[in-house]
């Protein structure tokens, strides 16, 4: 009698255990769904202005193979990997849906593929408490107390490790492709100006405000309308022309955003031919001012042209591991780690591979070049000594007692003074 009562009981137990697991199994692909709706239409339904469904391969459908291989593998993982699995794609649902409806919304309302962001936010939550629950249901009760919290230290430090080198910088790379500023409706260029358009080399459409000049040399001043003011009426002052524009996926520019600047050398190619373009344009007199990825484009830029005479780069540092491996030491281990990760997901979300190595750059420019660094200045800024190096061209460097591109700011006499001199012995002769 006793046998046949546990017996039934066993038998209760497994059926619960499995309905258990299937009730999981289900919330798990339900929610995998939700985040995966949200890939296929951010990256092929909702495509940004001037882009194909072909720029986004990459980043559409390496996503979701992974979505699909943990929805197929998810029932027969064990209960720790399934956990792990549901937590770690939970964040990062959370992060693809939260982004662009965090950033936009306040400033634009919801649009677009907002609305199945909301949807992968709600799939990624669900994934994260999935596990978590997974986890605390399947935790190790019967062994013994020490070896129980010792486990689940290590397990801690695990995740606190996979954490910081592992989703916090692929969460960053998913921002870094996705959001860019928001419309520059007007600007104080210090003249009036007059609103342009023209493509990039890769064929985006590209929106900007131009001065004409009035000393016959113009100076394109990058990136973006907005951060680039200070700058232009520093050098319409002089009597300059000044070219600023939406940098692609900013503002009104079509294009898909990266903060890094990957891909910004073809914006300002275009800039470029369409200054040469102009009858109120001396070809012979055209100069770039690049502040922080401007900087780095402009360097990409006069490795590949020498359309332009004369650039001043301020504050470049690193867009990817390629530069944060120029000087390396055992304590920038971590950084080099977190760097490499940000780029492995930059050129997933980016579709493109990471540019060459400012460095490798430098030492193929042959314009004048003025490099402007700063003394508390942003991640890799410090490279500028290695990249004025390598340059082989006419070469200057100021290293400036200031913040990452603060110094027309906090020291705008001397720093009028040493730009505006570089474009007058460059630009004008």
């Amino acid at each position: 009698m006793a046998i046949a009562v546990d017996h039934v009981a066993g038998r209760k137990g497994l059926r619960d255990r499995v309905r258990a697991a299937h009730a999981e199994t289900v919330i798990a692909w339900a929610a995998l769904g939700l985040v995966a709706f949200h890939v296929a239409d951010d990256s092929f339904l909702q495509r940004e202005p001037g882009t194909s469904v072909g720029r986004h391969l990459v980043s559409g459908l390496v996503p979701l193979a992974v979505l699909a291989g943990a929805a197929a593998a998810y029932p027969r993982l064990r209960p720790g990997a399934r956990a792990a699995t549901a937590v770690v794609l939970g964040v990062l649902g959370i992060v693809s849906g939260a982004v662009e409806p965090v950033f936009y919304g306040p400033k634009e309302r919801l649009s677009g593929d907002d609305y199945s962001g909301l949807l992968a936010l709600a799939g990624g939550a669900a994934l994260v408490i999935l596990g978590a629950v997974t986890a605390w249901r399947t935790r190790k009760r019967d062994y013994p107390l020490v070896w129980r919290y010792g486990r689940r230290l290590l397990l801690g430090v695990a995740w606190a490790v996979g954490a910081v080198f592992v989703l916090f910088p692929l969460s960053l790379s998913y921002g870094f492709t996705h959001i860019a500023r928001t419309q520059t409706m007007h600007g104080n260029l210090g003249a009036p100006y007059e609103r342009v358009s023209f493509d990039s080399s890769d064929g985006l459409r590209l929106d900007g405000w131009f001065v004409r000049p009035r000393n016959g040399a113009t100076v394109i001043v990058y990136p973006g309308k907005k951060g680039t003011q200070n700058h232009a009426r520093m050098l319409v002052r002089h009597g300059y022309g000044a070219l600023v524009f939406d940098r692609r996926g900013e503002g009104t520019s079509d294009g898909d955003p990266t903060a890094l600047g990957w891909g910004f050398d073809r914006d300002l190619l275009g800039a470029l031919a369409f200054l040469r373009g102009r009858d109120d344009v001396d070809s012979n007199r055209i100069g770039g001012l690049g502040l922080s990825v401007g900087g780095e484009a402009l360097l990409e830029t006069a490795a590949e042209t020498d359309g332009l005479r004369g650039i001043v780069s301020d504050g470049a540092g690193a867009r990817s591991v390629r530069e944060d491996t120029v000087d390396v030491s055992l304590r920038k281990v971590p950084e080099v780690v977190v760097s490499g990760v940000i780029t492995a997901g930059m050129t997933v979300f980016s579709n493109r591979f990471p540019p060459p190595n400012l460095k490798t750059l430098s030492g193929r420019i042959t314009t004048p070049v003025f490099f402007i660094y700063a003394t508390n200045g942003a991640g890799g800024e410090d490279n500028n000594p290695e990249y004025y190096e390598a340059a082989d061209g006419p070469k200057e460097i100021w290293k400036i007692d200031t913040s990452h591109t603060h110094g027309l700011t906090d020291r705008p006499r001397v720093y009028e003074r040493r730009v505006v001199g570089f474009f007058e012995r460059t630009l004008r002769g």
